[in-house]
């Protein structure tokens, strides 16, 4: 049963995402923030995908401020970058630059506003995405990061790359840890099995705090459902 459900859900979404993916290009020139709709409604069919034919429902915990905030989020699935993108209000994402070298793909994501991080980053290429970040936050959105820079198994908390402590510095903003276990029902190799993923909001991290702890507090509340 539980292979039906997945072979469902990959024919039903894949074939759903063609013509909304297709129709990108039209609401790119529009703006970002006609991109930003564009991709809500990518992110709302996934979701209903995802509840409807793979029995996978979410629980969210704590309390998401009102105004725009730096949230660092743990990253288990490909489930929390489309989720998150809807439950934020459109955030503007940090972005490995191979995501964003993808043809068509990576065009609609930096008219997204999608901020683009080289993994192997330059002090050049920080200072960029410091920049692309900063002026995110000037138009009103808030930022996100999955700071551990890739996915990660449940049970596993590797170090967070220096690109947050960069834009933790760079941004001044609230800081918001997430907490995420999608991996127990959308683990990256095997199949998706019905269950509920958590987001659970951490305490706000205010600006201004020596680095070491800022990435402490952060990191230990990112992995607190593990």
């Amino acid at each position: 049963m539980i292979w039906l459900r997945n072979w469902a859900f990959m024919l039903v979404f894949y074939s759903g995402s063609v013509p909304i993916v297709v129709s990108v290009p039209i609401s790119a020139l529009f703006g970002s923030r006609a991109v930003i709709v564009h991709s809500t409604i990518w992110t709302r069919f996934h979701r209903w995908c995802a509840r409807v034919i793979l029995g996978v429902h979410v629980r969210i915990e704590g309390t998401r401020p009102t105004e725009p905030a730096f949230y660092a989020c743990k990253h288990q699935a490909m489930f929390e970058t489309l989720e998150l993108q809807r439950m934020l209000d459109g955030p503007a994402i940090v972005l490995k630059r191979e995501l964003a070298d993808i043809p068509a793909w990576g065009w609609a994501a930096r008219r997204y506003g999608a901020i683009v991080v080289d993994r192997e980053a330059s002090a050049k290429a920080m200072r960029s995405m410091m920049r692309e970040a900063t002026a995110a936050k000037a138009t009103g959105r808030s930022i996100l990061i999955f700071p551990e820079g890739t996915r990660v198994s449940p049970g596993e908390h590797p170090p967070l790359k220096p690109g947050f402590a960069g834009l933790y510095r760079a941004l001044k903003m609230p800081t918001v840890p997430i907490a995420c276990d999608s991996g127990l029902v959308w683990p990256k190799k095997g199949l998706k099995r019905p269950g509920v993923i958590t987001f659970r909001f951490g305490e706000v991290v205010p600006p201004g705090l020596p680095r070491e702890e800022a990435e402490e507090r952060v990191h230990a509340a990112m992995n607190a459902l593990d």
